[in-house]
């Protein structure tokens, strides 16, 4: 089987559900959004969070994204950056226990970073991120003999605003040989950097975007349309529905998948990153591409029915024994 190698933010999630929208409005965090937030205002929301006795999990889209390809048994590879404190012990201990090789710079003077998670009745999530450690991750930390033994590099879209780590581990990647596949992340990072997401994209062989994401980079509001403006842009293109399934296109092939009927939507969190996970693992192994998109739309149904981003062992062997039959 190929392997993936991922860089993105590494964080620690805390995961509150809150009773209905008025503490999103009371925070001014705009919902199923990820506002970046600073030191003062991550320490206001930790504050007014902490009555709620949140959980805890390790975090950060494409480390959701490589956790969930380690539970299949892929043995990915992560870079990432966190602080020498115990919430860097926490996530890297974590990176340990999954067999995920993590390539962790460890920051003396920031701490590692925190994504305060806010998921509402309906199952969606609001994000306000502080990055820490992870928004010291540098294009000079970025060494090319770790691309080695890897075939895909997976980039979360949440690091795009740093356009100088963005150019150079994407020339490693190709000068290594691998395929730079690409997450858009969020419909207001898009919005907010539309044309250096259009540099990006020339050089990626696959994209995930979900519709909103989408319509963020194409201005136009059609899927389907959507879908073969990313596919004359990239090898691969893949475009969320939601409850609508997914579309996926390569040249002239184009496949659509349902989504998983969920009776209850409890937490929308890493939906998006464990479609990635499972498309991304079975497209490792060879399978076709209608096969990859109804894996990576069975490990998203599953990762909303629970809380945060992790799933029991039980699961994981129910999700291995399932994939066998597709």
């Amino acid at each position: 089987m190929k392997k993936v190698l991922g860089i993105g933010n590494a964080l620690v999630d805390a995961l509150v559900q809150v009773g209905d929208d008025s503490i999103l409005e009371e925070l001014d965090l705009p919902k199923g959004s990820m506002q970046l937030i600073h030191t003062e205002r991550y320490l206001h929301i930790q504050e007014r969070l902490s009555a709620l006795r949140p959980r805890r999990t390790t975090g950060g889209s494409a480390c959701n994204t490589i956790l969930a390809i380690a539970n299949m048994g892929g043995e990915p590879g992560l870079i990432g950056r966190v602080g020498k404190d115990e919430p860097g012990d926490f996530f890297a201990a974590n990176c340990r226990e999954h067999g995920i090789s993590a390539r962790l710079l460890r920051d003396d003077d920031l701490p590692t970073g925190v994504a305060s998670t806010l998921i509402t009745p309906d199952g969606q999530r609001t994000f306000g991120t502080y990055l820490g450690a992870a928004a010291a991750l540098d294009a000079r930390d970025i060494r090319a003999e770790w691309f080695d033994g890897y075939d895909y590099f997976y980039i979360e879209g949440y690091l795009v605003q740093n356009h100088s780590l963005i150019r150079r581990v994407v020339d490693l990647a190709h000068e290594a040989g691998l395929k730079v596949c690409l997450d858009l992340a969020s419909y207001n990072i898009v919005q907010d950097d539309r044309e250096f997401f259009g540099e990006l994209l020339r050089q990626t062989e696959i994209v995930f975007a979900n519709e909103q994401e989408a319509a963020a980079f194409t201005l136009c509001a059609d899927p389907k349309q959507n879908l073969d403006t990313l596919a004359g842009l990239c090898e691969l293109a893949v475009v969320k529905v939601g409850k609508h399934g997914v579309w996926v296109r390569r040249g002239d092939e184009v496949t659509h998948s349902e989504a998983r009927d969920v009776p209850h939507v409890v937490d929308t969190t890493a939906a998006g990153d464990y479609f990635s996970a499972g498309f991304l693992f079975a497209l490792a192994d060879g399978r076709s591409l209608h096969t990859c998109a109804d894996f990576g739309s069975l490990l998203a149904g599953h990762i909303i029915e629970v809380v945060g981003t992790a799933l029991s062992p039980d699961v994981w062997h129910k999700l291995q024994q399932e994939y066998q039959t597709l």
